[in-house]
Order: C-alpha cells, then structure tokens, then sequence
C-alpha cells in the first residue's frame, strides 16, 4: 500500500483564507453589530444597566416565555415615539424566536434608521435556550431555559 499526500487543499481551503488584516477588520465590524445570549446574560447577572435587551416578538409568545431581564416591543410597533420612552444613551440589544426568523434584522433595522445604536442577539430566543439560560414567564417567575420549549416569534 502506498501512502500519498494530496497536493491540492482540502475542502476548507479551496477558497484561502482572509489575511490576517482582513480577517481582523472583518470580524471586529460583526462584533459591532452582534452580541450573543452567553455575554447579554453575564453582563445582566452583574448588573450592567449600559443596554436595553429587547424581546421583539409578538406580545404573547413574550409572555408565554422570554429571556430574563428582557422587555417588549414587537417589532411592528417600534417607532420614534416608542423609542423616545427609553433612556437616553442606551444601546438596545434585539433578540426574536431564532436564526429562522428575521424580526430581529427588521427590529435593528428600524431602530438604527431612528438614530439608535443596537446590536443583535444572536441565536434569539433559541440560543438562549439552548444556553441553558433563565427564562421569565409573563413578566416575572423565572424558569430554568430548556430546549424542549415551543419557540414562537408572532413576526
């Protein structure tokens, strides 16, 4: 039997990789417009008041269960009026049921076009449960995040 080294790259490199440059300047432009369920947790279980964590699904599927420490404001409703309740100087983190639902892009959308900055929680709702991370349910009781929950977005 003969041993051969393929001389053409695999699979993950037939398109190379960025440079280093590239890939730096890449990647730290999606830090700025992404979060993820992980670090919005942490940085709410130690009291970080410097963001707004926004559930931007329908009212009932918020009530049936939303990630803890999250407010509502369906995506439909945000406007200039909606927005202008909020604090001055926040940044506004958008969450919806999951990466097969895009009412969080719709809800970060509008609320940049409004002048705010935001960013995305990726993964939505599922992410976070699958993270393990509390739940509330209808506004207060917190129940341990399971994955075996139905997702809904209500976009």
């Amino acid at each position: 039997m003969t041993l051969t080294i393929e001389s053409s790259p695999s699979a993950v490199l037939t398109t190379p990789a960025a440079a280093a440059d590239l890939a730096a300047a890449h990647f730290g432009a999606k830090l700025a417009f992404e979060t993820d369920c992980s670090d919005v947790f942490s940085a709410l279980s130690a009291g970080a008041n410097d963001f707004i964590l926004l559930d931007v699904r329908g009212e009932s599927a918020f009530v049936q269960m939303h990630a803890q420490g999250a407010q509502n404001l369906p995506h439909r409703q945000i406007s200039a009026a909606r927005m202008a309740q909020y604090p001055a100087n926040k940044t506004f983190v958008v969450y919806c049921a999951g990466p097969h639902c895009n009412g969080a892009d719709q809800a970060a959308y509008k609320i940049a076009l409004l002048g705010y900055p935001v960013k995305l929680m990726i993964g939505g709702i599922t992410g976070w449960a699958d993270e393990g991370l509390p739940f509330e349910q209808g506004g207060s009781g917190v129940t341990q995040g399971s994955t075996d929950m139905v997702v809904s977005c209500e976009c």
